[in-house]
């Protein structure tokens, strides 16, 4: 992103806060209700994209993203499809040691020697739909690195250290990557907007995200069935005393009226059963649903 981009996100911050403040203390409140009772560090952050109201809570402190990168990895690489040094169309050879036995990674079970060709197109859907650990981190190796990844983003509010096999290193690796809600909500505005890519990118993207398969339990978990949801997950390590890093959703939820919220919710350091701690951001999600529809 270019110095511009930066300056319209400050912009846009300053003035959605000033709104948030006059309308959205009611919203906040039930989101803190929730939280009240909840073993876990949670932040969240809800942009009303019609109105520009914004309700944010712990909303400017960083959290671990674990896969919710694999949101910027994609914006990276549809960014390199627009410049033309990419094409989804172009064939991806998949070495069997591209495929780490010791992560999540659906690709790796159904083709477990490798050693064939897929497209870039369909790269993107298994690491955005399933969230594929492997073929994210070809793609990571694909752009040029995490490195190109953070150029691309260049905010501060973005931290990026690690591919999936670094996360998988040790406890601590997998909370390096970190960003805050707001501006996790504020990335995913400028993406909605077409700010960031092509018309044709964004659609891509975007219908991509709409189709996830995984984290049906978060943000979608309490919605009226059908909702369309575009979104990307992050789900951590539970360790042998019970803690879990990170139980992570971002995304765009359509309403009936045709206009969208924009909802970050990170849950770190939960004590609470995992299931417990993905219905913390579907009650989070549906208090969002219901204070916008009723």
């Amino acid at each position: 992103m270019k110095r511009q981009v930066f300056t319209l996100t400050i912009f846009f911050l300053i003035l959605c806060i000033s709104v948030s403040a006059q309308t959205g203390d009611t919203l906040k409140s039930e989101i803190e209700n929730i939280l009240a009772t909840k073993r876990a560090d949670v932040g969240v952050s809800i942009l009303n994209l019609k109105t520009g109201e914004w309700t944010s809570i712990q909303g400017d402190m960083p959290y671990p993203m674990i896969s919710v990168f694999k949101f910027h990895v994609a914006l990276t690489v549809m960014h390199q499809v627009d410049e033309g040094k990419l094409s989804l169309d172009q064939q991806l050879f998949i070495k069997k040691q591209d495929l780490l036995p010791d992560t999540y990674s659906p690709f790796r079970d159904k083709h477990p020697e490798g050693n064939l060709n897929i497209t870039l197109r369909e790269a993107i859907g298994w690491m955005i739909k399933v969230s594929d650990n492997n073929l994210c981190d070809f793609l990571i190796r694909l752009v040029g690195g995490v490195k190109t990844i953070d150029r691309f983003i260049n905010n501060s509010h973005f931290v990026i250290k690690n591919d999936e096999a670094g996360m998988h290193e040790n406890w601590d690796a997998q909370f390096l990557n970190t960003t805050t809600p707001d501006f996790a909500t504020d990335l995913l505005r400028l993406f909605y907007e077409g700010k960031l890519l092509s018309p044709s990118a964004t659609h891509f993207l975007y219908t991509t995200m709409v189709a996830t398969s995984v984290g049906e339990n978060r943000i979608k978990g309490q919605l009226p069935r059908g909702t369309v949801v575009a979104h990307r997950i992050g789900s951590s390590f539970t360790n042998a005393e019970g803690l879990t890093g990170s139980i992570n959703d971002i995304g765009i939820i359509e309403l009936p009226d045709g206009n969208r919220l924009v909802l970050s919710v990170f849950v770190h350091n939960t004590t609470e059963h995992y299931k417990d701690g993905e219905a913390i951001i579907a009650s989070i999600a549906k208090a969002v649903w219901d204070y916008y529809t009723k």
